[in-house]
């Protein structure tokens, strides 16, 4: 395999600083979610929402970088086109998170008294999250030999 191109390497800058920036957001609703209910619920609902609407515009613009005609998959798609399946299969977890963060948006927006559910949804959703940003890694490290970690 080729070492990538200063083009390559750029993309694979721009993609290291949009995952950090979605770690970022991840954390922000880590902690969140991770506050007390009991004092306020609906100050630790609106926190979480705001969470949630920061995680929802980072997770529009990966979804953007990955996906678009000059995105990510695109050019691994050249690069490596044995890795079709491992990019059919994040974007397949883009439909899924995204359809979670929908759900999940209106319900912080409304809890209702269901702050427990919200709690336990949007633990879940951060799991799904981990795990596609993992698999994300697998496929630009197995296309281009590059940790894109998160630039810490």
């Amino acid at each position: 395999m080729e070492p990538p191109t200063s083009s390559d390497q750029a993309f694979l800058v721009e993609l290291r600083r949009q995952r950090a920036q979605l770690r970022e957001s991840i954390s922000a609703l880590e902690s969140a979610l991770a506050a007390p209910t009991t004092a306020d619920g609906a100050r630790w609902a609106q926190r979480v929402h705001v969470a949630l609407v920061e995680l929802s515009g980072d997770f529009r613009e990966h979804v953007a970088a990955t996906e678009g005609p000059s995105g990510l998959y695109a050019e691994v798609s050249q690069t490596a086109p044995r890795l079709a399946g491992s990019i059919r299969s994040l974007v397949e977890d883009h439909a899924m998170i995204r359809g979670r963060l929908d759900d999940l948006l209106a319900r912080a927006q409304a809890p209702e008294g269901d702050l427990e559910g919200v709690r336990a949804r949007g633990t879940d959703l951060l799991g799904h999250l981990v795990r596609h940003r993992q698999r994300g890694s697998d496929l630009v490290f197995e296309a281009y030999e590059f940790d894109v970690g998160d630039g810490d």
